[in-house]
């Protein structure tokens, strides 16, 4: 590889090298040591330096150096490791192995070496060929996305080690490594830790002794900073077997990060299709880089602290601060823009947030930069407001992005304005609130299309207001006290909104926080839902789009919309609304909507539930996108098929109980208990659990401050019971110690009457159980479990996802291996190690064949047993592994035929079971299993007349037979075995009809290439030449078998020349030829009539002790499944390289 050329003074390096080539202008030397064997005290003495130094003399172990006659300068133009001949010296270029060189050297030679000698001045041919290898490394570095990195000659470098050291294909890419130390045990091994998008890898070569590990990131059962007895850092990586702890890294932050976020896309792109399908990011894994992840990680956690859709991309983040005024003062924070949003998030957390979304901005200018005001720039929205922003470092650039994007918004939905806004929205507690009949949002009229009039007399017209304005409900206590405190609110609110704002673009500070925490008025529920999670921007960018979706939806029938229409009367059934068919029509019309707007989800229990209360507090239209909201940004991945998203916040949740929690934590061992009686608080919002006036309570600080809401209100219940939960004696007691505790929780505030909860039943006690106030609750959860800030929880929620993944992978393998168990004679240990080698077989193609079709994918939505499966290039590395019968370059061949018999549905992919099924014949087998077994790889459908090895050269009988069958043995006897085998015929004849299923005669072609299969399993077996000259006489035979009966299809009865040689034959033993010679219609393409059966063929076989004792001899799979394990990458690696070479190599490992 050719380098940057650089000048390095470099002391005391004479006797390192050796001189291997050498023109009047280069030299090729060689590292001292190197490929001489590891014994020498030089080799270890360099190599130990390669392991140790960390410098830019640690390059590969050859190099070609510049020598210019009469001048005491080297260049090294493709190098290795230390200059030997000059203190100074250019280092160009590197070369990992000697072919690698050579190619240098050859390429040297043809296309500088006779252009040099023109050159006068020894300056100028330096000056030529250091210009010479730039332009190569120009070129080699766009060609490699070097020029991607940081530092590209130190990653170009690292990179020709990688692809040196581990032998990947090409598709393989580096992303990143790092200098550290790899502990085994308490010795630590100093070496280097390189990231690939598929494997973290380790390479250590320390006096003489080697240490290579390659972890597959998929592998990865936990990834955790943690401490030994030596360091108090260290990075921990678990997989099934082993731990490995990494240290000493220079920052250790940075490595785990990155090393979390390579799992993590990993493990999403390869085992969760789900999240796949939806993050472009995911499906391009030869692009990322490390500054990728980095971008991703930020990424992410912008979309989950402003609560973004998934398809938010990030463009600019830069620190600055922003105008207050009800602090009178800038605040300092960050400005993020994205797609269609700025927001800003004070350096405080929950000091002050904003945003903005592009929609509602009406322009963004640049002020004059002053002394008091630097870098201005002032954001106006339509509502009035006005964001000054100072302090922005590349303020240029910046709003030349913004307004480029939001002329792109705005072309994408055309707006006009009105001089003042409309009488209904002034009379609104929250001003300029979309409104579902007049599509007006604010001062700002949506264009609507002109066919709009038209559709909308004919579609189903959505509820025009909430359900609880339809169905009041008054309260039997104290009316008059709970609307007194209703009004409260609603002026506190009020005056709020005049200092704070009053739309989806208002300062968002902790005083706001605490307006949500004492709970949000009845008639400002909903609209401020809307704002909170921005639900109001996709109403009012998408107008028209949910009466269109309820007319395509309503009137299919499918399977979703019967679990629809099963939920309908389950959801809030005790509430008024939900008791005639108004509150159950616009039910089932906003999840029937949602459903054809997102088929991924479709339809999950729980969200009848959600939807029947966000139908109480806001109209129809305004309910369906607070539900789009929750499903697809706030609550992401938790209404699928496998509910990844709950899963993996039980699993913080259980993390955050440890740590704040840790008596209760301690008394229950198993925190699962708690995380199944949880779920449902997590997947209902506390709904389904706690009576109705309470638990929106719990949903209003939900969308206010997210999942965190629901965490720290979780906490504070465990916390309010944590005594009796300790005392509790198993998990029945637990569950209803809690369910008990949540049915009395009361919304003293709510001016309706109390709604029961679906546990009431628990609260039938005949001593009053003593009630908790929401509104206490909230505040002690704020107050003491408060401090879970974003960016934790959203590194919580990425180290649990790998645990979560891995939990699925594992529940999937043990009901394959407990289906698969009992049919087969394999032990399980060993059925569970040819699990592992069979789902590595599918993850290499997914690793380096992205062109494969996504239906091969791995598919979590499938049966268990359907879930990894294999194509036939993958079944033959795989058969080459860990099968028996190895034949050479035959091997493939017979794997070929071997898938064919075992795809039975025809669709190129077989599963484990069907893997093992085979395996297990061949190992475990009774001979007659193993024969017929390879019976039917020589027949239809498994052989075919497009087979590789079918088109046989001989169209005439393998030899001649008209031979006697007498065959002289060594010390004078004769056997014959004709006799014999007419007797053995005729008795696997009458059993016949107990056979399952007759199989077809084989033809002769077909025989043809049976015993060839048989010679060639029977190579370098120790019993080779009497396993050859047994079955050179049984193939004598079965040729004479299938002569006679040809001649006796062909006469119709048995010929006078059938019974010549054995004259005193019965007359009946001769119709068991005469059936053999039968022919089946099915093969048109068999020389004439000539066939022999599966019982002629395991007859002769038995004739012979030796080809018995081949079959029945007991086969050991533990040393193929050790060698497979060892070898599976390696052969997948030389099959990429070279595809018909691939075959050749097993028998060298």
């Amino acid at each position: 590889m050719w380098l940057k050329p650089e000048e390095v003074l470099l002391k005391n390096a004479l006797k390192l090298w050796v001189t291997q080539k050498s023109s009047c202008y280069f030299v090729l030397q060689r590292r001292r040591g190197h490929g001489e064997g590891g014994g020498r005290l030089t080799g270890r003495l360099v190599g130990a330096l390669d392991a140790v130094l960390d410098s830019s003399a640690r390059v590969a172990p050859f190099r070609i150096l510049l020598q210019v006659p009469g001048s005491q300068v080297y260049s090294p133009i493709a190098c290795g490791e230390l200059l030997n001949g000059s203190d100074i010296y250019w280092a160009i270029a590197t070369g990992a192995t000697l072919e690698e060189i050579n190619r240098h050297w050859d390429w040297l030679e043809q296309n500088l070496l006779h252009t040099l000698s023109v050159f006068d001045n020894k300056d100028d041919i330096a000056s030529f060929v250091k210009g010479k290898v730039k332009a190569l490394i120009a070129e080699e570095t766009s060609s490699r996305l070097a020029e991607q990195e940081e530092e590209p000659e130190k990653f170009r470098e690292a990179l020709v080690k990688f692809e040196a050291r581990f032998n990947f294909p090409e598709a393989e890419k580096l992303v990143t490594y790092y200098s550290c130390c790899c502990w085994k045990g308490r010795v630590p091994r100093q070496g280097w830790l390189y990231l690939s998008i598929n494997h973290l890898c380790f390479y250590s070569f320390f006096l003489g002794k080697e240490l290579k590990l390659v972890i597959p990131w998929v592998d990865i059962q936990k990834l955790e900073r943690t401490s030994n007895v030596f360091l108090t850092d260290t990075i921990r990586i678990t997989t099934q077997n082993k731990e490995r702890d990494f240290s000493t890294f220079l920052n250790l932050d940075e490595v785990f990060k990155i090393m979390e976020q390579l799992a993590d896309v990993t493990l999403r792109r390869l085992l969760d299709n789900e999240v796949f399908d939806l993050d472009p990011d995911l499906q391009e894994p030869s692009q990322i880089t490390k500054r990728d992840l980095e971008a991703r990680a930020q990424n992410e956690f912008f979309r989950a602290f402003f609560r973004l859709p998934r398809e938010e991309k990030l463009h600019a983040v830069a620190d600055c601060s922003l105008w207050t005024p009800f602090s009178r003062c800038h605040t300092a924070g960050r400005i993020f823009s994205s797609d269609s949003y700025i927001c800003f998030a004070s350096r405080e957390d929950g000091c002050c947030n904003v945003v903005l979304p592009l929609r509602e901005v009406v322009s963004i200018e640049k002020m004059e930069d002053t002394s008091l005001l630097p870098n201005p720039i002032i954001v106006s929205i339509r509502s009035k407001m006005a964001f000054q922003f100072i302090e922005l470092k590349d303020r240029e650039n910046l709003v030349e992005g913004l307004l480029l994007r939001l002329k792109q918004v705005h072309a994408n939905h055309p707006v006009h304005y009105e001089t003042s806004p409309s009488d209904d929205d002034m009379a609104s507690p929250v001003f300029y609130s979309a409104s579902i009949c007049t599509d007006k949002f604010g001062d700002l009229e949506m264009v609507a299309s002109q066919s709009s009039e038209e559709r909308e007399e004919k579609r189903p017209l959505p509820h025009p207001e909430p359900l609880t304005a339809v169905f009041q409900q008054s309260g039997s206590q104290s009316p008059d006290s709970r609307l007194s405190r209703e009004q409260i609110k609603i002026s506190l609110w009020n005056d709020h909104f005049v200092e704070y704002g009053r739309t989806v673009c208002m300062f968002r500070t902790e005083k706001i926080r605490k307006l949500v925490a004492m709970g949000i008025p009845e008639s400002l529920r909903g609209r401020l839902w809307l704002l909170f999670s921005d639900a109001v921007t996709d109403l009012a960018s998408h107008p028209g789009y949910y009466g269109n979706l309820v007319e395509q939806s309503l009137g299919r029938c499918c399977l979703v919309t019967e679990e629809i229409e099963r939920d309908l009367h389950r959801s809030l059934p005790e509430h008024p609304a939900f008791q005639n068919e108004t509150g159950i029509a616009a039910l089932r019309r906003v999840l029937t909507a949602y459903a054809h707007r997102n088929p991924k989800i479709g339809y999950c229990q729980s969200m009848n539930i959600l939807t029947s209360v966000l139908l109480l507090y806001a109209k129809e239209e305004e309910a369906f996108w607070l539900l789009v909201a929750v499903c697809e940004r706030m609550l992401p991945d938790y209404f699928n098929h496998r509910v990844i998203g709950a899963q993996v916040d039980q699993s913080v949740f259980e993390e955050l109980i440890k740590e704040q929690l840790p008596e209760l934590a301690e008394h229950m061992s198993d925190l699962s208990a708690l995380a199944s009686i949880s779920l449902s608080w997590f997947l209902t919002l506390f709904l389904s659990i706690m009576p109705l006036e309470s638990a929106v309570h719990v949903v209003d600080c939900f969308f206010y401050d997210g999942i965190k809401a629901i965490f720290q209100l979780g906490l504070a219940v465990l916390e309010a019971n944590a005594e009796e939960l300790c005392s509790s004696k198993d998990d029945g007691q637990a569950l209803m110690v809690l369910s008990r505790f949540l049915d009395h929780i009361k919304n003293e505030d709510s001016p309706g009457p109390p709604i029961g909860s679906h546990h009431a039943f628990f609260s039938d006690d005949q001593e009053p159980y003593p009630v908790t106030d929401i509104a206490d609750l909230i505040r002690d959860s704020y107050e003491k479990f408060g401090n879970q800030s974003v960016e934790q929880i959203e590194h919580l929620r990425c180290k649990h996802r790998i645990r979560v993944l891995q939990g699925h992978e594992d529940t999937t393998k043990q009901n394959v291996l407990r289906v698969v168990i009992p049919e087969v004679s394999i032990l399980p240990e060993d059925l569970e190690e040819l699990y592992d080698l069979f789902k590595r077989a599918h993850m290499m193609s997914c690793y380096w064949e992205h062109h494969r079709p996504m239906a091969l994918r791995h598919d979590p939505s499938r049966p268990y047993a359907e879930q990894y499966r294999i194509d036939a290039r993958q079944f033959a590395h795989l058969f080459q592994l860990v099968s028996p019968w190895t034949c050479g370059v035959h091997t493939e061949i017979l794997a070929e035929r071997l898938f064919r018999l075992l795809d039975d549905n025809m669709d190129q992919l077989i599963e484990f079971k069907a893997f093992t099924s085979c395996l297990d014949i061949m190992y475990n087998g009774e001979m007659n299993e193993k024969i017929k077994l390879l019976y039917r790889l020589h027949i239809p459908p498994a052989l075919t007349e497009n087979d590789r090895d079918s088109q046989s050269p001989l169209k005439n009988p393998l030899l001649s037979t008209s031979r006697p069958l007498v065959l002289g043995k060594p010390n004078g006897d004769t056997i014959d075995y004709q006799k014999q085998l007419k007797q053995m015929i005729k008795d696997l004849a009458k059993e016949k009809d107990k056979m399952e299923k007759e199989l077809p005669k084989m033809s002769q072609r077909e025989f043809i290439q049976f015993c060839k299969t048989l010679y060639s399993m029977f190579h370098e077996d120790p019993e080779e030449n009497d396993l050859y000259q047994a079955i050179a006489t049984v193939t004598t035979l079965l040729l004479q078998i299938g002569e006679v009966g040809q001649r006796g299809s062909s006469s119709g009865s048995c010929s006078q020349e059938c019974e010549e040689p054995q004259a005193s034959a019965p007359p009946e033993q001769d119709s068991v030829f005469a059936e053999a010679g039968k022919s089946p219609q099915a093969f048109p393409e068999t020389e004439g009539d000539w066939t022999v059966s599966l019982e002629h063929i395991l007859a002769s076989l038995l004739t012979e002790q030796s080809l018995v004792n081949f079959f029945e001899k007991p086969l050991n799979i533990k040393s193929k499944l050790e060698n497979a394990k060892l070898n599976q990458y390696s052969l997948k690696v030389l099959e990429m390289s070279h595809p018909p070479q691939a075959e050749l190599k097993l028998n060298d490992l």
